[in-house]
């Protein structure tokens, strides 16, 4: 499908929307900013680090609800949009480890109700995540030590970006896949932008390299450089000057981010329209290939 087709087909108003994508590698970036576009609000969006698509979907005004592990870029700093709507009490933030999300999309893959951890044991995030009927502290019946049991998390739809794909929606990630898999196991729709399109049979060839079956697949959208100015392991850099704009003037805020929305996410009819205003002769994206080339 077209992200625009895939978008308008899956995601909701109102739903809680997984995030793929980590810090500053192969966020969803296209899919993102075809939600943007379309509109679609009152959002709870949940991941592990929720990164720059989490930001332009505050900055938006689409989301009502964020359950994470973090929410920012590590040395480029904080998610401003997010923080700023956090500070305002304009949207709800409920705060996890990156492990206990995990864990919630674990048991939602297996079809359980929740999962035991120790990880949050003795923590202010045990105590408001308890308060949010998310976790509950029992004794474990076996050993009569405090445990931890997380709620099982199953998103209404995932958007994860990945490399390749074919047709029938077998899908492979190259590297890290931090929460993703679980996550698309969990939930009830996913929509994957890809890199490349494979042709079919390729992968029921060398079914080993499949990362996430089709039965767990709703959309494949075809969108070169999808995670744009985030990176794609073997295929591009991040583009770190893009990033350190986009933090600058989201720090800004006011008129002038609102523009920048409006600009770069909202008025393009596509994400190739996007790159195209970003990157008119494609000279960037070419030295972030090379970039990544010489890094492998």
């Amino acid at each position: 499908m077209t992200a625009e087709e895939a978008v308008r087909g899956f995601v909701r108003a109102g739903a809680v929307v997984g995030m793929g994508g980590q810090n500053i590698n192969r966020c969803p970036m296209a899919l993102v900013h075809e939600v943007v576009r379309q509109g679609i609000g009152s959002l709870k969006v949940v991941g592990c680090n929720l990164s720059v698509p989490l930001d332009i979907l505050v900055a938006a005004g689409l989301v009502a609800r964020t359950e994470q592990g973090s929410g920012n870029l590590e040395r480029y700093g904080t998610l401003f949009a997010w923080r700023r709507a956090a500070e305002a009490g304009e949207i709800e933030v409920r705060d996890h480890s990156h492990l206990a999300m995990a864990t919630r999309f674990a048991a939602g893959a297996l079809g359980l109700p929740f999962l035991p951890t120790r990880s949050l044991l003795g923590s202010d995030v045990l105590t408001g995540l308890i308060g949010h009927g998310l976790a509950r502290l029992i004794v474990d019946p076996f050993e009569g030590r405090p445990v931890v049991l997380m709620r099982a998390l199953t998103p209404d739809v995932s958007l994860i970006h990945a490399h390749r794909a074919d047709a029938a929606g077998n899908v492979v990630i190259d590297g890290v896949t931090s929460h993703e898999v679980d996550m698309v196991r969990a939930s009830t729709a996913t929509i994957v932008s890809v890199e490349e399109l494979v042709p079919d049979g390729v992968l029921a060839e060398r079914p080993e390299q499949v990362t996430i079956s089709e039965a767990y697949v709703s959309a494949v959208v075809v969108q070169p450089y999808g995670a744009f100015p985030t990176s794609s392991y073997r295929r591009y850099d991040f583009a770190e000057a893009e990033i350190r704009a986009y933090q600058a003037v989201a720090r800004r805020g006011g008129p002038e981010f609102a523009g920048w929305i409006r600009t770069h996410v909202r008025e393009p009819k596509g994400f190739d329209d996007y790159l195209a205003l970003r990157d008119p002769d494609a000279v960037l994206r070419g030295a972030l290939g090379e970039s990544m080339r010489r890094s492998l």
